[in-house]
């Protein structure tokens, strides 16, 4: 099992295109944090490190990119449109999406419960690695090689055809929640960060019946906005 997984990493590297000065960035990037429930440690006797502090970071590196490259593939869109089309670009989908693509599942460290129930296929566990190994490709060689690695592999997510802009995205979520007869959207704070000038705030998006979602913006309408597109787009709704 060990070999399978050595091999998954050696295989992710070469699809990444980057060669890890210090491998060990990449290894607690493909960490997940089951691994370390029970209070499991390394070989030195160390508390195993997980991925989510890369993740947090990794999230930011993303954002960065994908706002540079529509700034520049874009130069006449408005701030609106690049704000949707952002927005569906850093989502966990699309994470999720990219790093199915580079094989990260086989590659990632797990618990054998978290294995067992699906963990290496689970969107949001692909999602939140992916962003992770970002934050990996930044600490090992800086902006140039996120960039680098970036736009190889979100390419087919630039090239896939924009999601149709929807204006009031929490008016088309509560219409289609109302359609399939369920009650109205809801809308919780799930976290709030940053300083008290420049907060950042994690909303999740609830329909019944549905799994909720989260995303994040400047202000708590702006992340309740993201979260409805998310959510919408998740659904094949836009």
């Amino acid at each position: 099992m060990a070999n399978l997984r050595a091999e998954a990493v050696a295989e992710l590297t070469r699809r990444l295109g980057h060669v890890f000065r210090d491998p060990a960035l990449l290894e607690r990037a493909l960490t997940h944090a089951s691994v370390g429930e029970g209070a499991v440690r390394d070989a030195a006797g160390r508390p195993i490190r997980d991925n989510q502090r890369f993740e947090f970071l990794g999230d930011r590196v993303l954002g960065l990119l994908v706002a540079e490259k529509l700034m520049r593939d874009f130069p006449e869109a408005d701030e609106g449109a690049m704000s949707s089309r952002l927005h569906s670009l850093v989502d966990k989908v699309a994470c999720a999406r990219v790093a199915e693509a580079l094989g990260v599942g086989p590659a990632m460290r797990l618990s054998a419960g978290e294995s067992k129930q699906g963990g290496r296929r689970r969107e949001s566990v692909l999602g939140d690695a992916m962003e992770a190994i970002l934050a990996a490709v930044y600490f090992d060689g800086g902006l140039d090689a996120a960039r680098r690695v970036f736009d190889a592999t979100w390419a087919a997510e630039f090239e896939a055809s924009p999601a149709r802009a929807v204006t009031n995205p929490k008016s088309v979520l509560q219409e289609w929640a109302l359609k399939l007869g369920r009650p109205l959207p809801t809308y919780r704070v799930v976290n709030r960060s940053g300083s008290d000038h420049a907060p950042t705030f994690t909303v999740e998006a609830v329909v019944e019946g549905v799994e909720a979602l989260t995303a994040t913006g400047r202000s708590r309408q702006e992340a309740e906005k993201a979260a409805a597109t998310a959510l919408l787009q998740r659904e094949g709704l836009i």
